[in-house]
């Protein structure tokens, strides 16, 4: 078994799956037993300021084994996993040389994992594959991110030969819940830039997001028997039915790919005198992100001046930025990441991320940090799995973007 599959294994076994609405930090304390057994690993391998701190982090040093100044680099992983789907008693299961037809994962279920409704899975003929049992979601996101980390550190130490500067480690909680970087010590870590290693199909390089914001709507109806309604009753159910439809169909997350953002309804619930709502709302382009939240406020305004004044409350939150304003000022960081991608035969794609990571909030944090490919696929379900090849891949980027640093 090779040292990175070892790893893997090893650390999907732990349930660190994250919670919302947690008043922790971090929000589920399970996810220590992890950070826990990282900060020994580390210690064994020899790295140096090796530390946990109070709210979960797990950050180490492995110095320099060349005199020359280089940049400092770091390479970031989290270790929760989705609350989507259940991390507990996870059984990994290893399908080698995949022959590119269903795969049976639960016998007992009859659950399998089928091309037909994941046609990824045909890219994958010949390779070893890591899939669940059908009943938890496997982990690699972001494990598998984890053990490319800790391997790469191992080869590392293991081939004193191949040159490399200073290299932070550092692994974070709470990612899934949108907590991930919440009190991070960036100067405290001390990296020039980072990587975080979370991503999925192989050749993935993705230093853009989303611009992020999420929308809280109260509604305040008046409740009348439907008896006596006429010209009395204001259903908040109906007022929020009417809100949702004044926004744009075509702006909806189901109509939209790519680079297209969209508004998104996520919770409606109430009655007739108060409802509530929540949206999130999603957009790569800065310009068109605040024209979105701007069309909110013009229904809101909308449905005031229907309803009466004070009917319907909107709040809008910004979440993250989109880090391609951060990443662009410093084009070696993707061109070293570029360079390593080729170097171990990979050829770099860059992919706009529909969503956020912790890079993005580390980037507004003044730590520039893109995101790198770890070969996992249908994160946040029971369908997840890994390809072992392409790990394998992502833990010899990170080894290559070391060494090719000192070269610069």
């Amino acid at each position: 078994m090779t040292d990175v599959l070892e790893r893997f294994l090893r650390y999907v076994k732990i349930d660190t799956q994250s919670a919302y609405n947690s008043e922790t930090y971090p929000s589920t304390l399970k996810q220590l037993d992890l950070a826990r057994l990282l900060e020994q690993e580390l210690r064994e391998l020899g790295l140096e300021e090796v530390k946990l701190d109070q709210y979960g982090y797990v950050t180490a040093i492995l110095p320099a084994n060349i005199d020359k100044p280089v940049a400092t680099i770091g390479f970031i992983a989290h270790m929760d996993t989705s609350p989507a789907a259940s991390g507990k008693d996870v059984k990994p299961c290893l399908v080698e040389n995949y022959d590119g037809e269903d795969i049976l994962l639960n016998e007992e279920k009859g659950i399998h994992l089928s091309p037909s409704e994941f046609p990824d899975l045909k890219n994958h003929i010949g390779q070893t594959l890591v899939v669940t049992d059908g009943t938890t979601l496997l982990g690699a996101d972001d494990k598998a991110g984890i053990a490319a980390i800790m391997s790469a550190v191992a080869t590392l130490l293991a081939n004193p030969d191949i040159p490399h500067g200073k290299i932070r480690v550092g692994f974070t909680p709470d990612e899934e819940v949108g907590a991930g970087v919440d009190h991070f010590d960036v100067a405290g870590f001390g990296a020039d830039f980072a990587y975080t290693v979370d991503g999925g199909d192989v050749g993935e390089f993705s230093y853009e997001n989303f611009n992020a914001a999420g929308a809280k709507i109260k509604i305040q109806g008046k409740s009348v028997h439907p008896g006596a309604a006429k010209n009395k009753l204001i259903n908040a159910l109906q007022v929020g039915i009417d809100f949702h439809n004044l926004l744009p169909t075509f702006d909806r997350p189901e109509h939209t790919e790519k680079r297209e953002g969209f508004i998104h309804l996520t919770q409606m619930a109430g009655e007739a005198d108060e409802a509530h709502m929540e949206y999130i709302i999603r957009d790569h382009d800065r310009e068109q992100f605040e024209k979105k939240k701007e069309q909110m406020r013009l229904a809101a305004d909308f449905i005031n001046h229907r309803y009466g004044a004070q009917t319907l409350a909107l709040e809008i939150r910004d979440q993250y930025f989109n880090m391609l304003e951060k990443i662009q000022p410093h084009p070696e960081i993707v061109e070293l990441a570029h360079a390593a991608y080729r170097a171990v035969g990979v050829e770099p794609v860059d992919v706009p991320v529909r969503g956020g990571t912790d890079g993005s909030r580390l980037s507004f944090m003044g730590l520039p940090t893109p995101n790198l490919f770890t070969g996992g696929y249908n994160y946040h379900g029971r369908f997840e799995y890994l390809s072992l090849d392409e790990l394998k891949l992502a833990t010899k980027v990170v080894v290559e973007i070391c060494r090719l640093n000192t070269e610069k």
